[in-house]
């Protein structure tokens, strides 16, 4: 049995997930993710939006997905590959490089990432909706204020 193992955050669970990790999938027989904690992820930098019980379930609820542990630090992917008998580390190539030292343990591999779509990218556009939002209440208090000062 050939065993792949993945880390990400999963956050807002979209079709860049999905294709990802159905070519995980396709390198061998077990998919194994380690799933970063809303913990790791503020150490990382990382503002997530859904909890991680819920992008656990998710995971866990994908074709594609045979297991889910925490990733809590940076330091534990040797012995998670060790634990999980992985033939196979792969992860997005905005990666590329970083991992190069588990190839004493383990194949690394980098996989480009699904064009036109990020996490990222529709955090951004929700931030450009919240803002537009409140510029849209700032707009109707200003024109509100201006009534009442005419009344």
């Amino acid at each position: 049995m050939k065993t792949i193992i993945t880390y990400g955050t999963f956050d807002l669970f979209h079709v860049g997930h999905v294709r990802l990790l159905r070519r995980l999938k396709k390198l061998g027989d077990r998919l194994v993710v380690g799933l970063s904690t809303d913990e790791f992820n503020k150490v990382k930098g990382k503002e997530v939006i859904i909890p991680y019980a819920d992008r656990y379930e998710i995971l866990m609820a994908c074709q594609y997905v045979d297991d889910v542990f925490p990733e809590d630090n940076w330091q534990q992917k040797r012995d998670d590959i060790i634990r999980e008998k992985a033939d196979i580390f792969a992860i997005g190539d905005d990666w590329a490089g970083k991992f190069d030292d588990l190839e004493d343990i383990v194949n690394v591999l980098y996989l480009p990432r699904t064009q036109n779509v990020s996490t990222t990218e529709l955090k951004t556009v929700l931030r450009k909706i919240d803002q537009d939002k409140i510029d849209e209440v700032k707009n109707v208090a200003s024109h509100l204020t201006e009534l009442v000062s005419k009344l």
